[in-house]
């Protein structure tokens, strides 16, 4: 979820709450990246890495936090040694390098741009009026056009220079468990999610989760995993009752049937969706009414919880954790990291 403080523009991706071990210790003077024959250590990333603010990671894991504040602080520096080795070859230095080939093409913020972006985001705005809030508005719309134009640019230079990242993110062991799942069985990308049909972020999310399987189709493989919340009283039944659809092989048509209208969620609701979708309803209500799959809710819950989940939707790329509703890119970044780890 991105919200927009007035005065401040602020990113902020957001799960619904309930309330993974590092695969190699580095020492501060092992090589975390390289940058064509320039090496960056860990006592540099560590230089930058731990001056970050712990908030900032949200209520992940403590290793979880430190490899984050370590990436974030390792592309900084990557970037940098970038941006100065282009510079150096055009004979400037690194702020004029920026001006021309990042803020000088920056395409400025227009009023309708600001008037339809309040319009769309009345809730992010928290009841301010148009005039309150052009200002942020604007710098908000301005601060994610500088970062898509520097981002391109980077990748840019990434292109024409070798850059190497050795640092190990953490991962959890999470298992599929016979849980429903998509793709092929040796697909070298593994996507556990953890969801809740009532989790307004689920459903957010689940769009995005179909751009990730249409763009990567057979070398992704995506499992679904229960995780009701017991703030949402309609996601335990909703989750038993897929469960059960599942049971005749047409899990996926009701999951989707369930995110595509999640105000219907009520006993009846969920047994009317079986019948629409050509179940045997009355092998579908009485799996449903005798809770006879309750305990596969509870493996998916215990297995969540044993993984350090407390919020939904949570997902898992081969262990890496990813929570709340990210956007494409969030999720592109790692698993383009994962496919890259495969080939090496």
């Amino acid at each position: 979820m991105k919200t927009l403080t007035i005065g401040a523009a602020l990113v902020v991706f957001a799960a619904c709450s309930s309330s993974a071990q590092q695969t190699h210790r580095p020492a501060q003077n092992d090589v975390v990246a390289t940058v064509g024959s320039s090496a960056i250590t860990l006592a540099e990333v560590d230089d930058k890495a731990l001056e970050q603010q712990a908030g900032s990671f949200g209520g992940v894991k403590l290793s979880q936090a430190l490899y984050e504040a370590r990436r974030l602080a390792l592309d900084d520096i990557v970037a940098t040694k970038l941006l100065d080795g282009a510079a150096k070859a055009e004979g400037i230095d690194r702020p004029a390098l920026v001006e021309k080939e990042i803020t000088a093409k920056i395409q400025p913020v227009t009023e309708p741009e600001i008037a339809a972006w309040y319009r769309a985001n009345q809730a992010r705005v928290q009841g301010a009026s148009l005039d309150q809030a052009r200002q942020p508005i604007r710098a908000f719309l301005v601060q994610e056009r500088m970062q898509d134009v520097r981002a391109k640019y980077l990748d840019e230079l990434r292109s024409k220079t070798s850059v190497r990242v050795m640092l190990d993110p953490p991962r959890q062991a999470v298992a599929a468990a016979n849980s429903p799942a998509k793709g092929p069985a040796r697909a070298p990308v593994e996507l556990i999610e953890f969801s809740d049909f009532q989790c307004p972020y689920c459903l957010r999310a689940n769009p995005t989760v179909q751009q990730v399987l249409s763009t990567y189709g057979d070398r992704i493989r995506f499992v679904y995993r229960h995780y009701p919340l017991p703030n949402h009283p309609n996601a335990r039944p909703a989750a038993e009752a897929a469960a059960c659809a599942g049971e005749q092989d047409r899990f996926w048509q009701y999951h989707d049937r369930l995110f595509a209208d999640p105000t219907k969620l009520s006993d009846p609701d969920l047994k009317r969706h079986a019948a629409d979708l050509g179940l045997n309803t009355g092998q579908f209500n009485g799996c449903f009414d005798s809770h006879k799959l309750k305990a596969k809710v509870d493996t998916d819950l215990k297995a969540g919880e044993e993984a350090g989940v407390n919020g939904t939707p949570a997902f898992f790329i081969n262990g890496r954790v990813l929570s709340g509703a990210q956007p494409f890119e969030a999720f592109k970044k790692i698993i383009d990291e994962e496919l890259a780890l495969k080939k090496s």
